[in-house]
């Protein structure tokens, strides 16, 4: 009889059984982890692939709108923007601050005493006077 503690069991067919169940549980253990890595890696890249479609935009296909990217976006902002800008400033008077500016004066010709302060009325407060809200 064998000493104890050589790791076997003194069976030879069942030593090598339990060898091969120890590799088959290895490879399984493999590729069970290699499946989860390869899952979060195309979780991941989906994820990128979704920031490149934000950022280039996708074209439009049957039943689906076109998405603009970032930059066409930008542009459309920043069109907005001077839209905005030239409503603001004076300039060759057709913004809506020439309009103020000039309903501004036609008020002052109609009525000087309402830039004195003392005629001026009070500020409207929340919940009375003023605008009626909608």
């Amino acid at each position: 009889m064998r000493p104890l503690g050589d790791g076997t069991t003194g069976i030879g067919p069942l030593d090598t059984a339990v060898v091969w169940a120890g590799a088959a549980i290895a490879v399984v253990g493999a590729l069970v982890g290699g499946f989860q890595g390869l899952r979060r890696l195309f979780a991941v890249l989906r994820r990128l692939e979704q920031v490149v479609d934000d950022w280039q935009g996708v074209p439009a296909r049957p039943g689906v709108p076109a998405r603009p990217g970032v930059m066409e976006r930008l542009d459309t902002i920043e069109q907005r923007v001077g839209i905005v800008v030239h409503e603001v400033h004076p300039n060759d008077g057709a913004s809506l601050r020439d309009a103020v500016d000039r309903t501004n004066r036609r008020l002052a010709r109609l009525c000087p005493e309402c830039d004195d302060p003392e005629h001026r009325a009070p500020p409207a407060t929340e919940g009375g006077g003023g605008a009626p809200s909608r």
